[in-house]
């Protein structure tokens, strides 16, 4: 009888043991043990992609200063040649007329040529044009058709 009164008696169960008889709790425990595991690579793996993309990134900022420095030295290379030319039609105009009226004019329409090419350029540079049209225009339709369907 002493031995079926051992039997009997339950398990106490603490805050430090785990219960054994609940395969129910098994398997929550390993489910949330799954999702804890599935949250912890996610973590790990935005760190790494982002990472990743500071570091390409930081090349691409690299690649971008060499082109710059070779398109600087390349532009001082073309501007030299660029005055030798102005030069040779100064010589070739002085040949017919007198040589101040010859550089008067070569220096005119070089002149007439970069305000010409400045304020093309200066458009380029207002408020308008950094404005994305398209995507704007998107956004607009996007929004009417959310708007018919709610509707």
């Amino acid at each position: 009888m002493a031995e079926s009164a051992q039997k009997e008696q339950p398990k106490l169960r603490t805050a430090y043991t785990a219960p054994e008889d609940s395969p129910q709790h098994e398997e929550k425990a390993r489910f949330f043990g799954l999702v804890r595991h599935l949250v912890d690579d996610m973590a790990i793996l935005v760190r790494k992609e982002l990472a990743l993309a500071g570091s390409e990134v930081s090349q691409s900022v690299n690649d971008t200063k060499k082109g710059a420095a070779s398109m600087l030295s390349g532009a001082v290379v073309l501007n030299s040649g660029f005055i030798v030319l102005l030069a040779a039609c100064t010589l070739g105009l002085a040949q017919v007329m007198p040589a101040w009226a010859a550089a008067l004019i070569v220096g005119g329409v070089v002149t007439l040529v970069g305000v010409i090419m400045l304020l093309s350029g200066k458009k380029k540079f207002e408020a308008s044009s950094f404005k994305p049209e398209r995507t704007i225009e998107d956004l607009r339709k996007d929004q009417e058709m959310v708007r018919r369907s709610v509707q």
